[in-house]
């Protein structure tokens, strides 16, 4: 009966890292971290759709990677007693030197109508920045 209890908080602590799959160490490994929960999501790698939208794991050497970015236009950066507005972006970031073991945190974020995002190295250098390759509203 106590391990019937204890798992639900063990999981909860953990969160959906527990699923995730173990680091190749002969791959780079970028996570994904945006400010808010299930707004980003792996989307490709070098133009090919990924079953797993969580996290990019790459080969050593040079890769774009394709991310979905979903976030909200405040009413301020539209007009007066507008609505939000939700934007539903891809942004395609290049870089050229994954390097095999290497950690990489990818960050993303908005202003106004513009997503960014950035790489950073494990010592948080920022290595690249991602371009917008198109929005939409909403889903």
């Amino acid at each position: 009966m106590r391990v019937l209890i204890l798992l639900p908080c063990l999981l909860t602590l953990g969160g959906c890292n527990l699923l995730l799959p173990r680091h190749d160490p002969g791959q780079a490994w970028v996570e994904l971290n945006p400010r808010i929960p299930h707004s980003l999501r792996a989307a490709e790698v070098d133009r090919k759709t990924l079953d797993d939208h969580r996290f990019f794991q790459v080969s050593p050497g040079a890769h774009e990677l394709g991310m979905r970015y979903r976030f909200e236009v405040a009413s301020s950066n539209i007009g007066p007693n507008q609505p939000p507005h939700e934007r539903n972006c891809l942004i395609r970031l290049n870089y050229k030197e994954f390097a095999p073991g290497q950690r990489y945190s990818l960050e993303v974020g908005d202003v106004g109508f513009r997503p960014w995002a950035r790489l950073y190295d494990d010592q948080r250098r920022m290595l690249a920045t991602g371009q917008e390759s198109g929005c939409n509203s909403g889903a």
